[in-house]
């Protein structure tokens, strides 16, 4: 199959993610270093645009799906669901696409992946859905009100009752609908080289519009892309990394000190690391520590763009006992634990579908694992910032609880002064929580753990 045809390529990258080997940001950068790159912008912008469409709707897709079948969406083979679901979200959500266009399409696609008969299913099932006066009967908010939500705005439904238990009806209600809009790219300035001001002026020729982040101080909210991040002004020249708001608010929590010596623990590709460098005013030493050897280049890459040098990189599991010299101590420690990710369904809406209700015990073990081992590294009197892009109990409160509670050396901190904004105070616990729905960021959860002396 030719994935330079964008719809081919959103169905390349979903059938990729309905086999579980890769997540969505890996599949996506594949595809920007190879197809997408000699694709055209209007043919990527649409590709993307299917890919996320029908797995932030996919519950509300597969529902009607059902309807026109006769049949559960599980018998449906998945290469076949996935050329339905997008046909189909066209045909629901993208109203210049012309409906004749997203049934032939379809139907095209399914020539060439499944037997002559499924190319009639294709046809026959959408063609039905185009002549149906009205979409079936949904679930009724007064008689089905999580069923309800499950489906209209497409989420799990185990993850619907969790959310209602904890929140009620309405506030769930409203975080389902705010974690189905589009976010905006947004930008950390890079105080380094220049100023939140300066960024803004050069950058609101290539936006449709660009705002200063409300919490964050040195954040900026980007509307309407007229082209790619990596061509933006300044950004070659290190002007600004990609970060959303919420994670912006951990490095200041963290407070590092020029010339200290700091630990990112779980650096990924260094969005974190370049903000401590910056608050260090590029000196002292950054230890960046990840898994993957990969991304540890890539973060190589961007602070030698960012101009920041103080930083070193190592492949370590810091999972494992003993990883570092037991000599080597740090004034703070950064953890972004590995988490299930639901605070960022924004950005990642297949963490929708590939997070399930019993993968917090496990998360929770890992994150508890690195803290304790990472926690035997800090100096007396030091701080550690434990952060997750989660708002779930079992990877946030009882990760830190239970740290305290076995490691009677350390508590938690009240961040307090560290708060940026009124709208971020933290709670009774001294926890900063950020929700989407109420703060316009990513779901995000960040503790200070002080080792006293």
């Amino acid at each position: 199959m030719n994935t330079a045809d964008p719809r081919k390529a959103a169905l390349y990258i979903l059938n990729k993610l309905s086999k579980g080997r890769s997540n969505l940001d890996r599949i996506i950068d594949e595809q920007e270093a190879g197809v997408f790159l000699h694709m055209p912008r209007r043919d990527r912008a649409l590709a993307n645009a299917l890919v996320y469409g029908v797995l932030r709707w996919r519950a509300k897709l597969d529902f009607n799906i059902e309807a026109f079948a006769s049949r559960p969406v599980k018998q449906i083979k998945p290469e076949v669901l996935n050329i339905l679901r997008i046909g189909l979200f066209q045909m629901m959500f993208l109203s210049r696409i012309p409906q004749s266009a997203a049934v032939n399409t379809s139907v095209e696609m399914a020539k060439q992946v499944a037997p002559k008969s499924m190319a009639g299913f294709v046809n026959a099932l959408l063609r039905n859905y185009a002549r149906s006066p009205q979409s079936p009967p949904y679930p009724d908010f007064r008689t089905d009100p999580l069923a309800a939500i499950a489906v209209c705005q497409s989420f799990p439904q185990w993850l619907v009752s969790r959310w209602e238990k904890r929140f009620g009806f309405e506030e769930t209600r409203s975080l389902c609908e705010y974690l189905n809009k589009i976010p905006p790219v947004t930008i950390r300035v890079n105080l380094l080289k220049t100023t939140r001001n300066q960024v803004l002026e050069k950058l609101a020729p290539c936006v449709g519009s660009a705002e200063k982040t409300r919490i964050s101080r040195t954040g900026i909210a980007l509307y309407g892309m007229k082209k790619p991040v990596y061509e933006l002004p300044g950004f070659s020249e290190g002007m600004f990394q990609v970060q959303d708001e919420a994670p912006q608010l951990a490095t200041p929590v963290l407070s590092p000190k020029p010339g200290e010596n700091v630990l990112d623990a779980c650096a990924g590709l260094g969005g974190k690391t370049g903000h401590i460098a910056q608050l260090m005013e590029n000196r002292g030493k950054v230890v960046a520590a990840d898994t993957d050897s990969l991304r540890l280049k890539a973060l190589e890459s961007e602070m030698e763009r960012l101009g920041v040098n103080i930083v070193e990189t190592r492949c370590l599991d810091m999972e494992k006992p003993g990883v570092l010299p037991g000599t080597e101590s740090f004034d703070r420690i950064l953890i972004d634990a590995p988490c299930s990710g639901l605070g960022v369904i924004r950005r990642n809406p297949d963490i929708k579908w590939s997070v399930g209700k019993n993968d917090f015990k496990r998360y929770h073990s890992r994150q508890t694992r690195i803290l304790e081992t990472t926690a035997k590294y800090l100096k007396p009197g030091g701080a550690i910032v434990y952060a997750v892009c989660s708002m779930e109990p079992e990877e946030t409160d009882a990760v830190v609880e239970e740290f305290c509670e076995k490691l009677k050396d350390f508590k938690v901190e009240p961040i307090g002064k560290h708060s940026t904004d009124p709208a971020a105070n933290p709670d009774k616990q001294g926890y900063l929580r950020l929700y989407p729905h109420q703060h316009n960021t990513d779901g995000f959860f960040i503790a200070r753990i002080i080792h006293r002396p």
